[in-house]
This record gives structure tokens, C-alpha cells and sequence, in this order.
């Protein structure tokens, strides 16, 4: 992955658009991903949700401001995720990226995905190892 000092960035905002704007739509359409985001977002709240996450990945990969959440809070909060979800999310997530983005753009992205995906399933597992009874 690229470095934050580097004088060109990589990810254009464009490219940001249009690989959410893929994933998501692929994503809530697919067997395993889309009942968690169909329950988690209803309709309505749909284009605000990736508006959301857009600017969540400007800020990660332009360093923009714009955006206020918190991604652990939000993952934990949905109860279900386990690595299943978050290998078809990679995989999907990769695909869109490789379909959109420059082949190095693409390949940041995608680096920046599995890192944020191994921190957020890391994070579960250590919320759920502390929610258990101790025995």
C-alpha cells in the first residue's frame, strides 16, 4: 500500500463513487450480505448510507474530511457478522474495485479493505470473547 506522504493520490474520488456505489448495490442484492444490510439499512435510508460510507473511504484513502461515525460500533451493533461475512464482503469488494478503479488505485483500495476487514473482525471477536460468561 501506498504511503500518506506520497505526492500523488492514488484513489480518485470518482473512483471512490462509482466501487461504493457497485459494491453496495452487488452486495444488498447477494445471499449471504444482503439480509444483514437489508435489515440493518431499510430503503429509506439507503442512498444517505452510501453517502456515508463514501465519505468514509475519502477520509481513509484522501484523508478528507467528511466523516463522522464509528465503523467497530456500527459492526458490533448488527449482532451477526462472522468471518464468512467479511470473506464474501472482500470478495465482492475486490471485484467492484478491479472493475472500476486503475489497476493501481484498485490495488490500494483493496489493500485498505482487507486491512480495515481484519481490524473490524479482529475487534468482534474481542467483543464477543468479553461479552461471555466467565466460566
Amino acid at each position: 500500500m501506498t504511503d500518506y506522504t506520497d505526492v500523488e493520490i492514488l484513489v480518485s474520488e470518482a473512483e471512490i463513487e462509482r466501487t461504493v456505489a457497485l459494491f453496495y448495490g452487488r452486495a444488498r442484492e447477494d445471499s449471504l450480505l444482503g439480509p444483514v444490510f437489508r435489515e440493518a439499512i431499510p430503503d429509506a435510508q439507503w442512498n444517505a448510507h452510501l453517502a456515508k460510507i463514501a465519505a468514509f473511504w475519502r477520509k481513509v484513502l484522501r484523508r478528507q474530511p467528511g466523516y463522522e461515525g464509528n465503523p467497530m460500533r456500527a459492526h458490533v451493533a448488527l449482532g451477526v457478522l462472522e468471518k464468512r461475512h467479511f470473506d464474501r464482503w472482500l470478495a465482492l469488494f475486490e471485484a467492484a474495485a478491479r472493475e472500476v478503479c486503475r489497476p493501481e488505485a484498485a490495488d490500494e483500495f483493496v489493500g485498505r479493505a482487507q486491512l480495515i476487514a481484519a481490524s473490524l473482525l479482529h475487534g468482534l471477536d474481542f467483543f464477543r470473547t468479553r461479552q461471555q460468561p466467565a466460566g
